[in-house]
């Protein structure tokens, strides 16, 4: 092979003719092959040379750019020759191709250091060139070049009045790059570019007014530190007057970017923030002139109503961001803070989740900084938030009352009857409820004891010795009571002993919701002791202020055991001594330890994800009923806000992920059981839907089994009933089951259901006990003749959705590919019978050595084929891999253009491949990693 390319190469230099495009692309399959010889690859260059002193044809440049940059990132040692090529004036300077000077710059500057050959005169001459996008792709990326920062200031200020919008918004961004360096600190040059900034504020394009405005926020903020300490306060209110005049901007972009300034300025007078949240100009301001620099002045009525119009604003966008710049300035002026509160409370009633969202966080940051003042024409609005469909609303509601400081015993009770009421409305929220009325009665302890004294008799047994033990409002009122003895007001006292005994017969779910300030059997011991005393010292008890984390005392195996708490009416035991009742007390604390409630991390979004799962759960009995619309109704909601959330910290992502993974396996089970209902046998149509449901439940299953790791063995063996009912749901079908192949696949799922039985040491549920016995009764060997459709289908009915825990964060297994600069209008060539080689940009996430991954590439479910992605080859830790892989195609068409699809799948060992057999291929099924990549080929023109 290597011979006829090169007879090939010398054949086209003899005759002075530059390599043809065959020529190029059998060179191609040289360099990427790695057993072909350097001199050979040094003979290349040679010829490439050559070639490129014959012809200056854009598309023969293209190809030489792509295979010097394949070249050098396969043979490093070749890599200074190919660079050098890459540098020369052929390349850079062919005036007819502006994309191929982009493509050359491009390949220099992910080859080559800082240090890449493109210095000032030369960065200066392209950028001054005619073709406007080589100077747009070199004012993006300047930053890239080594190239003093002298220049590129003069460079960008040039181009800010280039008669090109989109060069002049490149030319601002770069003075924001400048800026955020902070290698300018000379007061003129940050004058000059505020200067530039504030004329561009007046642009007729969108596009450029956005960038103007953070140059305005960035440069402005550096003329103040550079200004003498007497005037940074005028020059800083006069930079946030310039950027609230932009609030009413035509385009939503600029107003978005103008609040997002507005939040960034460091300190602000009173008087101005005043005036922006009052649309009549205050007497105070009504003369006041500012003069940031020479050459501007700027009155200080243009602040007038600037957060009541962004709040006002139709677009939701910039309401939130209104509501966040608020959440920054609140903290320089309390009458400020109080003028905000009233407009924040007209933003409960948005319309958007989201930006009621974001005002109550406004409202908790001010909270934190003891900002917030809620005042009784506040309160019933701001309660209303406990009845808000989204949790989320409602979470971040009750963590405001936590910091509460509530000064009249009305708004108190107003609070304590909001969350009750909130309690019977939702009842999934308890746990979170229960931990804030906790806090509310430590910080209002003589609050509490009065209202306690209320509800006494609701307290007491009724008559017969007996607590209603089912009424939460009781517990809700116990919890309330239990907080006095550490409560922050030391003279607070007055709670009888006996309502800490009372509280012992709500232990487990009392202590899930204080899991945050002690544990269980802290809790038991400060309940025991405050039932006989109830005058306690904080540090008696390893009892914590802050939030969060407690660890867990349970193995995480048994986090998805759920047991109800233990409730034993001590009342009743007159004849025990208080020694032995203090033992019955620890006793109790140890029998009613739940994993439930041990999560080993109490982040905010771990628990915000298991009120999910708990919905989900109590959805089931609907789907049993045959209410299944409502069901998928539910679900849908239940995924629309696991998707808003956002993954913050380290793991978080795997979480929410394997949330909605969960929520669509849910989904199709929920489908596919209304089918099942289905008295009558299923016409032909109804066979189809209902194959392609049960074809998805399965793929669903086995993305959620293989590509999340980390599970612990309680929430693995919660995933394998799922794929043990998919099972069952296909064996009561006589219409579509496969008997062996769901048999054979029955069987092996409840083997590796007996094994993680055995090493986790859990007790199987009772769904499980009966299918094991009901598979002994049929048989299931493979070549069994005994089919009872009946009993598989009685014991689907016998199925039950368990509470679902997620104890911890799992990793997930991802992949991302691209094809840098392939769409449909740059297309890779190709040519018909030679395999085409595809340039692949890989990402993995949490992908361990010992996974088989294979990228499988298809034109059509007939051209398919698979290729071996090698991870012990791949550099990189485990967490994220990224590299660069060709991949060939070999089934190349007789056509000018065709598309193919690429995708990156891991093998899932155990799970042989039936339906397709591919020489060469994966052996056993695959889980897809990433979604389908389309790319583009099309015939190369000159062969």
């Amino acid at each position: 092979m290597e011979q006829l390319v090169m007879n090939s190469i010398e054949q086209s230099l003899d005759n002075n003719q530059p390599l043809s495009f065959q020529t190029l692309a059998s060179v191609r399959s040289l360099v990427i092959n790695p057993s072909t010889s350097d001199s050979t690859l040094s003979s290349v260059l040679d010829a490439l040379t050559r070639s490129l002193q014959l012809t200056r044809d854009s598309v023969f440049l293209h190809h030489v750019v792509k295979l010097l940059t394949d070249l050098s990132s396969r043979r490093p040692h070749l890599s200074p020759i190919a660079i050098d090529l890459l540098r020369s004036n052929s390349l850079f300077t062919s005036s007819d191709s502006p994309r191929l000077v982009c493509e050359s710059l491009s390949a220099l500057v992910s080859l080559t250091s800082s240090q890449n050959g493109v210095d000032d005169a030369r960065f200066v001459s392209l950028c001054l060139g005619p073709s406007v996008s080589v100077r747009l792709w070199l004012l993006r990326n300047a930053e890239k070049f080594a190239v003093r920062g002298s220049v590129l200031l003069a460079v960008f200020l040039g181009f800010t009045r280039d008669p090109y919008p989109y060069v002049r918004k490149a030319a601002l961004d770069g003075l924001v790059k400048l800026c955020e360096k902070g290698d300018f600190d000379d007061r003129d040059v940050a004058q000059g570019c505020y200067f530039r900034a504030v004329e561009l504020l007046c642009d007729a394009e969108d596009c450029v007014r956005s960038p103007a405005v953070r140059a305005v926020c960035d440069w402005g903020k550096m003329i103040v530190v550079s200004t003498e300490e007497w005037n940074k306060q005028d020059l800083a209110d006069a930079v946030f007057i310039q950027l609230c005049c932009m609030v009413r901007d035509m385009s939503m972009e600029v107003r978005l970017e103008a609040f997002d300034a507005l939040g960034k300025i460091g300190l602000v007078s009173e008087d101005i923030l005043l005036q922006t949240v009052s649309k009549k100009v205050l007497g105070m301001n009504k003369e006041k002139i500012y003069k940031p620099i020479e050459g501007l002045e700027i009155s200080a009525s243009g602040a007038a109503g600037a957060f009541v119009h962004g709040l006002e604003d139709e677009f939701s966008e910039v309401r939130m961001s209104a509501c966040y710049s608020l959440r920054t300035l609140t903290v320089f002026s309390l009458r400020f803070a109080g003028e905000a509160l009233n407009l924040l409370m007209d933003m409960l009633n948005d319309d958007s989740t989201v930006v009621r969202l974001q005002a109550l966080d406004t409202m908790h940051h001010m909270a934190t900084g003891d900002n917030l003042k809620v005042e009784e024409i506040h309160m019933h609005r701001f309660l209303g938030t406990l009845f808000d469909s989204s949790s989320a609303i409602r979470f971040v509601t009750r963590k405001i009352l936590k910091l509460a400081k509530l000064p009249k015993l009305g708004l108190f009770k107003l609070c304590i009857d909001g969350l009750l009421g909130n309690l019977e409305t939702y009842p999934e929220d308890e746990v979170d409820v229960f931990s804030v009325l906790f806090h509310i009665g430590r910080n209002h302890g003589k609050f509490t004891v009065c209202m306690i004294e209320e509800v006494s008799s609701e307290l007491e047994p009724a008559f017969g010795g007996k607590l209603g033990f089912d009424s939460t409002k009781i517990a809700a009122f116990l919890v309330l009571a239990i907080s006095v003895p550490l409560s922050h007001e030391k003279d607070a006292r007055g709670v009888p002993a006996r309502i800490f005994s009372y509280a012992v017969t709500w232990l487990g779910r009392i202590s899930h919701a204080l899991s945050d300030l002690m544990s269980q059997e802290t809790l038991l011991a400060y309940l025991s002791e405050c039932s006989r005393s109830s005058t306690i010292s904080l540090a008696d008890f390893k009892i914590k202020d802050a939030l969060p984390t407690v660890e867990g005392d349970m193995p995480s195996h048994l986090c998805s055991d759920i047991g109800s708490p233990v409730r034993i009416p001590l009342w009743q035991q007159d004849g025990e001594t208080s020694d032995h009742h203090h033992t019955k007390l620890w006793s109790l604390g140890k029998s009613a330890t739940h994993a439930e409630y041990e999560l080993g991390e109490h982040d905010e979004l771990r628990k915000s994800l298991n009120l999910i799962f708990r919905k989900v759960k109590d959805l089931w009995p609907l789907v049993q009923l045959g209410c299944t619309n409502e069901a998928l109704k539910a679900i849908r909601a239940c995924k629309e806000e696991v998707a808003s959330y956002t993954a913050e910290s380290p793991g978080s992502a795997g979480a929410v992920a394997f949330t909605l993974q969960y929520l669509r396996v849910t989904k199709l089970l929920v489908a596919v059981w209304e089918h099942l209902m289905l008295t009558k046998r299923l016409n032909p149509y109804g066979v189809g839907k209902l194959e392609l449901l049960l074809a998805k439940l399965d793929r669903r299953l086995r993305e959620i089994n293989n590509r999340f790791i980390g599970l612990s063995k309680g929430e693995e063996l919660q995933i394998m009933e799922l794929i043990v009912v998919a099972c069952l749901l296909r064996l009561s079908k006589v219409e579509i089951c496969c008997y062996e192949t769901a048999m054979k696949k029955l069987s092996s799922t409840i083997s590796h259901v007996e094994f993680l039985h055995k090493e986790g040491s859990i007790e199987p549920s009772h769904f499980i006990v009966e299918v094991k016995k009901s598979l002994h009764d049929v048989g299931s060997s493979i070549g069994g003749n005994t089919f009872k459709p009946l009993l598989f289908k009685k014991l689907v009915d016998s199925f039950s959705f368990e509470q679902f825990v997620l104890c911890v964060s799992p990793r997930y297994l991802n992949a991302e590919l691209e094809v840098p600069g392939n769409d449909s209008e740059n297309p890779l060539p190709f040519i018909s019978g030679i395999p085409a080689s595809i340039p692949l940009v890989i990402t993995l996430h949490n992908i361990l050595s010992d996974n088989r991954l294979w990228l499988r590439i298809s034109m059509s479910e007939e051209s398919t084929q698979f290729v071996f992605l090698d991870l012990n080859l791949i550099r990189g830790n485990n967490e994220v891999r990224k590299f660069t892989f060709v991949a060939p195609f070999y089934l190349t068409p007789k056509a000018v253009s065709f598309t193919l699809r690429v995708s990156i799948g891991m093998e899932c060992m155990g799970e042989t491949l039936h339906l397709v057999k591919t020489f060469g291929g994966p052996k056993c099924e695959l889980t897809y990693l990433s979604p389908e990549k389309e790319i583009f080929l099309c015939k190369s023109t000159k062969c």
